[in-house]
C-alpha cells in the first residue's frame, strides 16, 4: 500500500518575502514577481476592427533562477464588460548571470515560442528565436515584446509577424499589481 503523498514542499511564491528566497540571478526582475491586472488594446491588418481587452499576469518563482509565467486575457466591449476569453499563454523566463533572458511560452492554440532578450534597468526586451507550430496553428513567424516597470505599473508592448504580414504593432497593455 502506498503512503499518502505530502503537500508540495517547494511551492511557487508570487509574493516577495514569502516562500523561498529568490535566486540571486532574479535580482534584475524582482519587480515583476507578483500578480498583475489591467487593460489593453490590440489591432492587426488582418482584423476588421481593433479590440480592447483585460489581462491577468502572474510571475512566481521557487528559488531557482527562473520565473514561472502565466497570462490570461479576455475581450471587453466599450463599457468594459467581458465578452469572451482571448489570449492565454504560460511558460518560463530564465534569467542568466549577464541579465540576458531566455523565455519559453506555450499557447493553447498550438504555438510554442522561444525568446531571447535582455534586462536593462526596469525594461525587458525580447524577440523570438524560434516559433513552433502544430499542423493547424495560425502561422506566426515572429514576435517582439517589451515589458517596462514604471510609475507602479507594468506596460507591455507586443509586435507580431503572422499570416503573411511583416513585424508590426499588435498589442499594448498597462497592468497594476493585484493585492489578493
Amino acid at each position: 500500500m502506498l503512503e499518502p503523498a505530502q503537500e508540495n514542499p517547494f511551492p511557487d511564491s508570487h509574493v516577495l518575502g514569502e516562500g523561498p528566497e529568490p535566486h540571486p540571478q532574479l535580482q534584475p526582475v524582482l519587480g515583476l514577481i507578483g500578480r498583475w491586472h489591467g487593460r489593453g488594446s490590440g489591432e492587426y491588418p488582418t482584423l476588421e476592427h481593433g479590440f480592447r481587452y483585460e489581462q491577468e499576469i502572474s510571475f512566481s518563482h521557487d528559488g531557482r533562477p527562473f520565473l514561472v509565467y502565466e497570462s490570461r486575457a479576455w475581450l471587453i466591449d466599450g463599457s468594459g464588460t467581458a465578452v469572451r476569453p482571448a489570449g492565454r499563454e504560460s511558460g518560463w523566463w530564465r534569467i542568466l548571470p549577464d541579465a540576458s533572458v531566455e523565455v519559453t511560452l506555450a499557447h493553447p492554440t498550438g504555438i510554442v515560442e522561444t525568446y531571447v532578450g535582455r534586462v536593462s534597468g526596469t525594461e525587458i526586451e525580447m524577440a523570438t528565436d524560434t516559433v513552433g507550430l502544430t499542423p493547424r496553428a495560425k502561422e506566426v513567424t515572429g514576435m517582439r515584446r517589451r515589458y517596462a516597470l514604471q510609475d507602479g505599473g507594468l506596460t507591455i508592448v507586443q509586435e507580431m509577424a503572422a499570416v503573411g504580414q511583416p513585424m508590426q504593432h499588435h498589442l499594448q497593455a498597462r497592468l497594476f499589481p493585484r493585492k489578493d
